[in-house]
């Protein structure tokens, strides 16, 4: 039970922090973050949702465009250290932005940490 509870306290905590993101990073990799063999790690279970949201609204269009996104789940069970239950669920969120005709799935991983990098198609402001 205090796992659980946890758990949902991590995941109801959303505040400004930083998330550190190099702006210089972008990817050619199509795949970064759209699929989920190839997630955005933005890394630590106690921040991971925070680490998520500040990953999010760091990124733009392709030409500084606001964007948008909402979170449709979780899914793709994986095995991580980085997590008191020893696996890890992504989480996907719907991603769109000014003139945008479609909505994008991104796949986040808030257990592990990498080299944050903007997924093809966006840009960090």
């Amino acid at each position: 039970m205090k796992k659980i509870i946890f758990f949902f306290t991590a995941l109801g905590i959303i505040a400004c922090s930083s998330t550190k993101t190099n702006s210089s990073e972008t990817t050619s990799n199509t795949e970064y973050g759209y699929n989920q063999k190839n997630p955005i790690k933005v890394g630590g279970i106690s921040d991971g949702p925070r680490n998520e949201i500040n990953y999010l609204s760091s990124l733009s269009g392709p030409n500084g465009e606001r964007i948008w996104f909402n979170r449709s789940g979780s899914c793709c069970q994986f095995n991580t250290k980085n997590s008191p239950f020893g696996a890890g669920m992504l989480d996907k969120y719907k991603v769109t932005y000014e003139g945008k005709k479609d909505t994008v799935t991104l796949y986040l991983n808030m257990y592990d940490k990498a080299t944050l990098r903007a997924p093809e198609g966006f840009k960090f402001k």
